[in-house]
């Protein structure tokens, strides 16, 4: 018998009217002036350019589907909701999944911008799923792929801290949107002292568990598999065997 395996824990949102590109460009991180074919990562800050929510955006017929954790999903579509005003925009929920996989790609399936090697995500009622868990979470291991509400942190991350310039999430081309000025700021006038990288760990600890150098707090422990990690450092304190509960923690720059 054949193992049935999850979707990804997403809802699909669906955006529609005449003013639904402009209005998310006004919004957003990237630039969504293309999204015919593809999908586009991007993220929504607050006007003090800490990451709320990230995001995939693609065009369905008439309409943007925004593909973001479910557990984020009312907040996001209430915060989009005020945002809106006058604009001619409808936001709704959809009876799409997301599934993913790496290899051959299932008709319909769009390449996950982020990273090659994440693979395709493919949009159905019943979408086709080509991995677990645990191997989606190798693969963002492997490749420091930061995961909703396990490394991005609403009103707490920054987004380039998190690797999204190098994940194509961010267009600093693109013109203004919310939380731009802190976001072109820190790209531009100030060198990151914080951020996300991969580590080597012998032992494990749960995410979230503090990492010391001595007495120091040096960061966060995150996602493990098996002898790496996730693992948000302050770079001018970390170095060399740190300690995560009972795990050792070693990180070269």
């Amino acid at each position: 018998m054949t193992e049935t395996l999850p979707p990804l824990p997403r809802t699909v949102l669906e955006l529609t009217g005449a003013d639904r590109v402009t209005f998310l460009q006004g919004l957003i991180s990237n630039d969504i002036s293309d999204l015919d074919g593809r999908l586009v990562y991007a993220a929504l800050l607050s006007p003090q350019g800490k990451y709320l929510a990230d995001f995939f955006l693609t065009a369905r017929g008439d309409a943007i589907l925004m593909d973001l954790h479910r557990d984020l999903a009312p907040k996001i579509a209430q915060r989009l909701s005020m945002y809106k005003l006058r604009a001619d925009v409808a936001i709704a929920a959809t009876d799409l999944a997301v599934g993913w996989g790496t290899g051959d790609a299932p008709d319909g399936a769009l390449d996950d911008p982020r990273d090659a090697a994440m693979g395709w995500r493919h949009y159905a009622v019943t979408p086709v799923v080509a991995g677990t868990p645990a191997e989606y979470d190798a693969l963002r291991v492997a490749h420091v792929v930061p995961d909703t509400l396990v490394e991005l942190i609403p009103d707490q991350s920054y987004i380039l801290e998190m690797g999204f310039e190098r994940l194509h999430g961010v267009d600093f081309k693109k013109g203004c949107y919310v939380g731009q000025e802190v976001t072109a700021r820190m790209k531009h006038k100030t060198e990151l002292r914080k951020g996300l990288v991969q580590v080597e760990i012998d032992g494990a600890a749960p995410v979230g568990t503090p990492i010391m150098a001595g007495e120091k707090e040096v960061g966060t422990l995150f996602t493990q598999s098996g002898d790496r990690a996730l693992a948000y450092l302050r770079f001018d304190r970390a170095g060399g065997d740190m300690v995560a509960g009972g795990a050792t923690v070693r990180w070269t720059a």
